[in-house]
């Protein structure tokens, strides 16, 4: 449940993330002057020498920064977690630069920038939580309630069977509390 509370919410962020750097990417590519109502510092944080590292505009770096952590969220596996929340740390690291770079070097605020850093930093938050906190995803039964009847399957266990993983029981020895000879292995059924 937990899992799925802070997925939702990152998607949100990773969605809104999306929507600000690819404003700035346009912004950079079409020569245009950025929509910048709050801080009037916004071209002077675009046309700055720490717009680009190694020449690649710094919005086009959050941009697919923010797509790779969106495309962690639709990989239910505990890799796609783990990449999802170390994209995250990462991006809020560079951000954090960046915002340092505003306050101390460049002296101009960029509204877009400043909202993109609170984003990234939402998003580290969450998804660094969601691997820490929530247990990680079963193997295709995440969604699967064990004590739901609508999932029973004839067992008399609320489903639990269906929802357990499935093991190769020729290779390994089970004991698990049914009739037969401990320490055999039990055919596949």
């Amino acid at each position: 449940m937990i899992d799925r509370l802070l997925r939702r919410a990152a998607l949100v962020l990773a969605v809104i993330g999306v929507g600000i750097a690819g404003y700035l990417v346009y912004v950079h590519y079409a020569h245009v002057q950025p929509i910048c109502s709050i801080s009037h510092g916004c071209e002077t944080v675009q046309k700055s020498r720490y717009a680009k590292l190694g020449g690649v505009p710094v919005a086009l770096l959050g941009l697919v920064g923010y797509l790779a952590i969106l495309a962690t969220l639709f990989v239910r596996t505990e890799a796609a977690r783990l990449a999802g929340a170390a994209f995250a740390l990462v991006g809020f690291g560079f951000s954090a630069w960046l915002t340092y770079l505003e306050a101390h070097r460049i002296h101009a605020w960029c509204q877009w920038c400043v909202a993109s850093a609170i984003v990234m930093t939402l998003l580290m938050i969450l998804l660094v939580s969601r691997l820490l906190v929530s247990p990680p995803p079963s193997s295709g039964a995440d969604d699967v309630d064990l004590h739901d009847p609508a999932v029973d399957d004839g067992e008399g266990d609320g489903g639990a069977q269906a929802a357990r993983p499935v093991h190769d029981h020729t290779r390994h020895a089970v004991d698990d509390g049914r009739p037969g000879v401990r320490g055999e292995p039990r055919p596949a059924r």
